[in-house]
């Protein structure tokens, strides 16, 4: 098989020549290394490791805004984003951190009733558009790729988790959401709009193999009691939608996850990836497979067994996988992003066990 032919056999729940194996490699792993693996590209390092990669190329949408602006600017390692309404503005402050290569929050723009009408204004102005340009380039990253990768595409988040990770934070989200309940659930339905838009365009337009929502859901987030009021919901919409275009659709869900397995269950879902074994997750591919039989799960570890060596790494792999029914529907990854402790020969001895590990059917 191919890589590709692996991954998309494995989302199938079909049989597979071997189990697919995805060290999830970011922005932050090159700079981390030593030379040579310092100047190399993600690409090249998969390429050494041998391992199945999977290559975000894009969901090909754009908003189109008639009333309302969302304006980002940047300087020193900092990104002010503002939202502008007729009835006021607000903005969202994030900083850059070299290590992890990524922005983070450091001020949220729901702060209040007034904010929160607000951003509930600016996306309520928002329609969605297939973006030709982005088609294009997209078509043309998959074709590139070839057989070489399976492709993915992002198409956002649930309100709720948008809320308490972007708009709101964890604190002052719940805090918000008890004292302003109704204002707060009327802008969860202006983004739950968006979302239904943009996976109904991407669905028809994106030329991703998969299509994600990066929910990065988790108990020590939200409570199951919040799960199933507000993202149950919305997920089995945004589901449906894919199922009806004959779309592969995956959950990133990098948290503790155990107390929702029965709910996540009947969720009209291909995958969930990252899924992510204890101390830093709960759930073990066991507990995956008793409650979500079919699901393909993409994870099977956790940050802290990957900075351990390789041998331990492999144990660890196999104990996750022994007890299993069958090896059907599994990817073998490092569940969230690979810690740049882990170094390229470490992942590379460990791709080579898992291609001889004999899956079963």
């Amino acid at each position: 098989m191919t890589s590709r032919e692996r991954w998309l056999a494995a989302l199938r729940m079909e049989e597979v020549d071997r189990l697919p194996f995805w060290p999830k490699l970011s922005g932050s792993y090159p700079p981390a290394q030593a030379a040579p693996y310092s100047g190399m590209s993600l690409e090249e390092i998969h390429g050494y490791a041998g391992s199945d990669m999977h290559v975000g190329i894009g969901n090909c949408t754009r908003h189109v805004r008639r009333r309302t602006s969302v304006e980002t600017e940047r300087a020193e390692g900092e990104r002010r984003t503002v939202f502008k309404a007729a009835c006021g503005s607000t903005d969202q402050v994030e900083k850059w951190d070299d290590a992890s290569q990524s922005w983070h929050p450091v001020k949220f723009p729901a702060r209040d009733r007034e904010t929160i009408r607000i951003l509930t204004e600016v996306f309520a102005d928002v329609e969605v558009e297939a973006d030709g340009e982005a088609v294009e380039k997209a078509s043309e990253r998959k074709k590139e790729l070839g057989e070489a990768a399976s492709t993915h595409a992002s198409l956002g988040e649930s309100p709720l988790m948008l809320w308490v990770e972007w708009l709101a934070g964890v604190e002052s989200g719940h805090y918000l959401l008890m004292d302003h309940r109704e204002e707060v659930e009327e802008l969860f339905a202006a983004i739950h709009r968006v979302n239904l838009l943009t996976t109904e365009t991407a669905s028809v337009h994106c030329p991703a193999d998969m299509l994600y929502f990066i929910e990065n859901t988790s108990t020590t987030l939200i409570s199951p009691g919040q799960y199933r009021e507000y993202c149950l919901k919305h997920i089995t919409d945004y589901g449906n939608i894919l199922r009806g275009a004959c779309r592969t659709f995956v959950l990133h869900m990098c948290g503790t996850l155990k107390a929702l397995l029965p709910m996540l269950a009947g969720v009209p879902a291909d995958a969930f990836e990252a899924f992510t074994s204890p101390t830093l997750g709960d759930t073990t591919l066991l507990d995956g497979r008793t409650s979500c039989p079919d699901k393909c799960l993409i994870g099977g570890t956790n940050a802290m067994l990957w900075t351990r060596p390789a041998e331990e790494i492999i144990r660890g792999i196999e104990e996750a996988l022994e007890p299993l029914p069958h090896h059907r529907g599994i990817v073998v990854t490092s569940a969230g992003v690979m810690p740049p402790l882990c170094r390229p020969e470490t992942i590379k001895e460990v791709c080579e066990w898992v291609t001889r590990y004999p899956a079963r059917t």
